[in-house]
């Protein structure tokens, strides 16, 4: 049973793809740019989106948000949350970087929502992943990155950012992360599929 995924971050879809395909579940591609609420809760946000995605496609659909959330960004503890692309760190990561570069304390971390829709319910997942700002970029381009933060965010207990390490790097990396995209494909493979399933056969 196809669904589709909703964003206007082709990188995002490819990353996610090869997470559905390990499972079976083939994905549909919609590019869409929304409009965000002005408000830092990406649940909230990411349930707007999703409403607004299926009123535009009419069928079962997901989308998904990320915040990024930086413990000691100067002035402003836990920015930019939500904020991370419509304030620009997401784009400009060398403007990031200088704003940083007196902070030596550079904890942060991702904190993932993925929303899925069918038209009567919201579902909501999360994940989240720990790390450090680096105090340069590192990595190489890489087509499924989801962010340009990428190439300064290291992860819990590695000394390489996410975009200096491989496919298998990420995958199996041992910092204690969750995934919202893995709890969302294991909850519509396990319940929301088996419970279609069940009333097709009523």
């Amino acid at each position: 049973m196809t669904i589709t995924y909703v964003t206007g971050n082709h990188g995002k879809y490819i990353s996610v793809k090869e997470k559905f395909s390990k499972h079976n579940i083939p994905i549909e591609f919609y590019n869409y740019d929304f409009e965000e609420l002005n408000i830092n809760d990406i649940e909230i946000i990411s349930k707007n989106k999703a409403e607004k995605a299926y009123g535009i496609l009419n069928q079962p659909c997901f989308v998904a948000d990320s915040g990024f959330y930086v413990r000691n960004y100067p002035n402003n503890p836990g920015y930019p949350g939500a904020f991370a692309k419509r304030s620009g760190i997401a784009d400009n990561v060398d403007k990031f970087l200088k704003v940083m570069e007196n902070v030596t304390e550079r904890e942060a971390f991702f904190l993932d929502c993925v929303t899925f829709y069918d038209g009567n319910e919201f579902y909501t997942f999360f994940g989240e992943c720990e790390g450090t700002i680096s105090y340069e970029k590192r990595g190489n381009h890489i087509a499924k990155a989801k962010s340009n933060l990428w190439y300064v965010f290291v992860p819990k207990n590695h000394n390489k950012t996410l975009a200096e390490m491989t496919d298998e790097e990420r995958e199996n990396r041992h910092d204690g992360h969750t995934s919202a995209y893995e709890e969302f494909i294991n909850w519509y493979k396990n319940n929301y599929l088996t419970q279609k399933c069940l009333k097709k056969i009523k």
